[in-house]
């Protein structure tokens, strides 16, 4: 596993930063936390992958990961042999990925609800979600405050429940790192856990 240090290093080196403040740097420890819960022997997709800090995190725990976004120049420039970087339209009326399957899934800092109910199908059996980004009461710390890109409170737990998910964490919460913020975050699994083994909490 890379240091926050070697993080911070990747980080200014792909997107060419003067310092640190500029993005976030590391992986969110909800993430980092649940990405173990994931099965082996599928591919994950990091949907809208930004720089690639969870890329590369789940490519350093042995995953094969399709990294998508709008802009893939700074996952390129990872040169991972476990990352496919695919540059997507993610917004546009059709969804681009219907036909895929995946082990899991991963989304941080990132809501588009026209698709949002895509993603359960998107699932394998035994799949897991890891979601995570801003929630209602954010614009009181900055952006986004748009209420579009905004989850309402409980909206995770009704969308796991609307597509019959098992829900294995869930937070609704005000957080001071990697910046004040409101968020919301969801791991679960669609239908069951195939390697039930006890969840080792990193971080």
């Amino acid at each position: 596993m890379r240091s926050a240090k070697q993080w911070a290093l990747i980080t200014i080196k792909v997107l060419g930063l003067p310092n640190l403040h500029d993005v976030i740097v590391r992986p969110s420890s909800w993430v980092a936390r649940f990405a173990p819960l994931i099965p082996k022997d599928g591919v994950v997709l990091d949907l809208a992958c930004g720089s690639g800090r969870h890329s590369q995190l789940l490519a350093d725990l042995g995953y094969s990961v399709l990294a998508v976004d709008q802009d893939i120049a700074a996952i390129e420039a990872l040169k991972s042999s476990s990352i496919i970087p695919k540059c997507l339209n993610l917004e546009q009326d059709t969804w681009p990925l219907a036909e895929l399957r995946f082990g899991g899934i991963v989304v941080t800092n990132y809501l588009y609800r026209p698709h949002l109910d895509r993603l359960p199908e998107m699932l394998e059996e035994g799949g897991i979600l890891i979601y995570e980004t801003f929630a209602q009461g954010n614009g009181e710390f900055g952006k986004p405050s748009n209420p579009n890109f905004l989850l309402n409170p409980g909206e995770l737990l009704a969308f796991a429940a609307r597509h019959s998910l098992k829900v294995m964490a869930y937070q609704d919460i005000y957080v001071d790192e990697p910046k004040p913020a409101m968020v919301q975050a969801l791991c679960a699994v669609k239908g069951g856990l195939k390697d039930r083994i006890p969840l080792q909490f990193q971080g």
